[in-house]
């Protein structure tokens, strides 16, 4: 199973490499390949279907992929904002997972609090915490 927040981490870890940001984009892109739009948290669907077809718009030629053709024919600016907008869905990526574990543990703690056992009373007799008084002589 292609687990997106992880192939988005591979591509954000592509990008800070130190060759050409055309170089980066596109040994990025081999990670989002395998992503499924519809698998996609809704609110992150719509930025990387654009992603997407800004890195298969152009035709390739002979011996070309279409991810290599569409980076080729990009400006550089072009290419910097497709690596920000990956960066933009890892970190939307990342706090849905976040936000999907806090839940996940808010249920958990609840049903951890129902199973609470108390093994002996609570109330103690005073006499427990009696401490002899102090008394200084000379």
């Amino acid at each position: 199973m292609v687990k997106p927040l992880e192939n988005m981490h591979c591509a954000a870890l592509e990008l800070v490499r130190s060759t050409p940001i055309k170089q980066r984009l596109i040994s990025a892109s081999r990670h989002m390949t395998p992503l499924v739009e519809n698998e996609l948290p809704s609110e992150i669907r719509g930025s990387f279907a654009q992603l997407m077809q800004a890195l298969a718009g152009v035709q390739p030629l002979r011996g070309e992929d279409v991810v290599v053709a569409s980076v080729r024919k990009m400006s550089n600016q072009q290419a910097d904002d497709c690596a920000a907008l990956i960066i933009e869905i890892f970190g939307a990526l990342c706090r849905t997972e976040a936000l999907a574990q806090r839940a996940q543990g808010a249920v958990a703690s609840i049903g951890a609090v129902a199973s609470i056992v108390q093994l002996r009373s609570v109330e103690r007799p005073a006499e427990e915490f009696a401490v002899p008084a102090l008394t200084a002589t000379n």
